[in-house]
């Protein structure tokens, strides 16, 4: 929803839809440089980027959003639109961060000019790629996430009996990308801008420090890359669909039924791809075509895609007999009555991870008792609860891991907290978390139990659901329903240190009564524009209390402090604002002795 409001802020919105429904036509499009470095959009990629945490990681010039922030519009639009009249990306800064099997990933980081810029194609070149893309990838993409994934494997396995799992795993493939051929699948998506493609192929070929020019490969880390990824991908996508799920029949059959004994009757092999990013699985329904799809895929990779495969990762599975990982989950087709249904569970390494994990943040608060560690630790379990909850077994796979760490937690936190049922808890811990369980009281906080989690159903992507169509943009408004709970999550991990306890409980507390929205414009905040409150300010006597606090979206926020006349004005165009909003806006102003806003 913030990112539509932008959109429409900047005049993009009838742009982004007029390119997805040419490409939805196969057009060609040989003039995208003027988008991309008109003044709209290089604002709007600012704009976007402005808020991620990771615009405050230095490239290898020290500069971060900060420097940026100093400039005019003007200077700003000016400054991207001379660096790409010759475009020449600076070095890329490499990071290595620690994966869950223990190897190293490496990061590439740019300069945060060439992060605008890429973030400047990313815009233009997302809505003509999506166009064309393959349903059921469901990796880097809009709307799109790891539990949509999950709930096509899982529909798969129990309405379309396909128990056979072809598992491939692409060596390095972030890594290995080769770049030529990844321009021409640009050209063949219609990406026909020479002056497009060639700021493409030098941000491929951007020096990384200490490490020299790449030949293959796209940095992890870049904008643009989670995109290049799947345009290289898409050609795996609309092969092996057009293999048998949309290959085209001589006669057409009224019945899906009729439809699928047409196609047995051939010697085509039957299968359905899933794709999140490059961990993708194909179901089959016997070993025979599981076994043609496994050399017919790793054929294609080697030969058509310049990519190998990892032999000691790849295989087929029966899930009658074995479990599938995917995604963190492990997937088993188990007997229930007369048929197979899919049991989905946490896989071995991430248990691991967690007990780990939650060992470190239980030493931690014993060190250390305060209220943002307890919050810390909170945030933490709702985070994992909030990501697993999906798995049809997840009950028992988080009694288990309760029970693992019950003395753990015990013996370390009994000096430092209470054990006991929680009496009179906060709002949040009742909305998520039922009284029946004992827990830690530490520094007046109640510790989330690990055990209590409750299993959700896996929802299939509803394919009508896009930024870029109006029908699309009517129904995300209307479905959402936005799950707050990964945002409280991510709200629990705010470092406050000068606030109260009071405070940081009554702030969750009233983001979770208000379902997330701003109290002033009703729109759904995600956890990184939120901003509370005081109705009364602490300096005029106010307090910490709950019925003091108001949840807002930061840029509100600021209008109820603020002096400046054109910064006002700005920010009630950006917002939207209405009559009633301003008025309500007044009111807060009034309780903090600023001026009126007329």
């Amino acid at each position: 929803m913030q990112t539509l409001r932008y959109w429409d802020y900047y005049g993009m919105t009838e742009t982004f839809t007029d390119l997805f429904e040419r490409s939805k036509k196969q057009e060609i499009f040989h003039s995208l440089y003027d988008t991309i470095t008109s003044k709209e959009n290089i604002l709007l990629a600012y704009r976007s980027i402005k808020s991620n945490k990771g615009s405050k990681t230095p490239g290898t010039d020290g500069k971060t959003i900060n420097d940026i922030k100093k400039l005019s519009d003007e200077e700003l639009v000016t400054l991207i639109q001379d660096k790409l009249k010759n475009y020449r990306p600076k070095k890329v800064r490499r990071k290595l961060i620690q994966k869950d099997n223990g190897k190293w990933r490496p990061l590439g980081i740019p300069c945060i000019f060439d992060r605008v810029i890429q973030q400047c194609f990313k815009q233009v070149l997302e809505p003509i790629a999506e166009a064309q893309f393959y349903k059921h990838s469901y990796g880097f993409r809009p709307l799109r996430s790891t539990h949509h994934a999950m709930a096509r494997v899982q529909f798969l396995v129990n309405q379309a009996s396909l128990h056979f799992v072809v598992d491939i795993d692409i060596k390095g493939f972030f890594d290995n990308i080769n770049h030529t051929l990844l321009i021409k699948q640009l050209w063949n998506l219609g990406i026909r801008d020479r002056k497009v493609l060639a700021c493409i192929f030098k941000m491929l070929k951007a020096e990384i420090d200490g490490e020299g020019s790449p030949t293959k490969g796209s940095p992890q880390g870049g904008l643009l890359s989670p995109l290049l990824s799947n345009v290289v991908l898409n050609d795996l996508d609309q092969w092996v669909s057009k293999q048998w799920e949309f290959f085209p029949l001589d006669r057409p059959f009224k019945t899906r039924e009729g439809e699928l004994l047409a196609k047995k009757r051939t010697n085509l092999k039957e299968g359905y791809l899933v794709r999140y990013c490059d961990d993708f699985k194909i179901l089959c329904r016997d070993w025979k075509t599981a076994q043609k799809w496994y050399h017919a895929v790793k054929s294609y990779l080697k030969h058509r895609l310049k990519l190998d495969i990892s032999p000691e990762k790849s295989q087929i599975i029966n899930l009658r007999k074995r479990s599938s990982e995917f995604l963190g989950f492990t997937i088993r087709a188990n007997r229930k009555r007369n048929k197979r249904v899919a049991h989905t569970g946490i896989k071995d390494s991430k248990k691991q991870k967690i007990i780990a994990e939650a060992k470190k943040r239980i030493l931690k608060l014993q060190a250390s008792p305060t209220a943002q560690n307890a919050l810390l630790f909170n945030s933490f379990v709702l985070g994992i609860h909030n990501y697993f909850n999906r798995a049809t077994h997840v009950n028992n796979e988080f009694s288990r891991l309760a029970y693992k760490l019950h003395y753990f937690m015990y013996n370390r936190l009994k000096s430092v907290g209470k054990y006991e049922h929680p009496a009179n808890p906060p709002p949040t811990y009742k909305k998520f978390y039922r009284l029946g369980y004992r827990t830690f009281k530490v520094a007046k906080v109640y510790l989330y139990p690990i055990a209590d989690v409750r299993t959700k159903n896996s929802m299939n992507f509803s394919q009508g659901l896009t930024p870029f169509t109006e029908e699309g943009r009517k129904l995300i408004q209307k479905k959402l329903r936005v799950d707050i709970q990964q945002e409280i999550s991510l709200l629990m991990q705010s470092n406050l240190p000068t606030r109260s306890v009071e405070y940081m409980d009554n702030r969750i507390s009233r983001y979770s009564m208000k379902l997330g929205k701003c109290e002033i414009t009703g729109i759904f905040l995600t956890a990184t524009n939120v901003h509370c409150h005081h109705f009364i300010p602490l300096h005029l006597g106010g307090n910490d209390s709950f019925n003091n606090l108001r949840i807002l979206h930061k840029e509100v926020h600021k209008l109820i402090h603020i002096k400046d006349i054109k910064t006002i004005n700005t920010l009630i165009t950006i917002l939207g604002l209405t009559k009633t909003m301003i008025n309500k806006i007044n009111q807060y102003r009034k309780e903090c002795s600023m001026d009126q806003i007329l």
